[in-house]
């Protein structure tokens, strides 16, 4: 499967976005899908994941309550709402793919399939 992200952007502390990864090349609903971010001189950490339908999602206990994963199979796309922003947002962000799901924090090195990053930046 290839994974192409984009929405990042510039944004105020507070403000919103959306990320959107669009995938081809493959079945888009037989992958999980999930999101990291790296910020600079740090690792790549996990945000999100989305099982196969949409019924099921985990988030990272720093993004809880205000950052919202969803998936539309029938548009090949993943998304990432982005509410409440703060400067520690800042990252690149990266959408993932996978073909087993876990409702838990993930390293990237269990994601198999990744796209290019999309970068948020968030303003003080």
């Amino acid at each position: 499967v290839q994974l192409q992200a984009s929405g990042g952007g510039l944004v105020q502390a507070g403000g919103s976005l959306r990320l959107s990864c669009v995938a081809s090349e493959g079945t888009f609903s037989s992958y999980v899908m999930g999101w990291f971010r790296q910020a600079p001189g740090k690792e790549r950490e996990f945000v999100s994941v989305i099982n196969w339908s949409g019924s099921s999602t985990y988030y990272a206990d720093s993004v809880k309550g205000r950052f919202t994963i969803s998936r539309d199979n029938a548009k090949n796309t993943v998304y990432l709402q982005l509410n409440n922003l703060k400067p520690e947002d800042t990252a690149l962000y990266y959408c993932a793919g996978n073909t087993f799901y876990r409702r838990r924090p993930s390293m990237a090195y269990e994601w198999p399939y990744w796209g290019q990053g999309t970068q948020v930046t968030v303003s003080s």
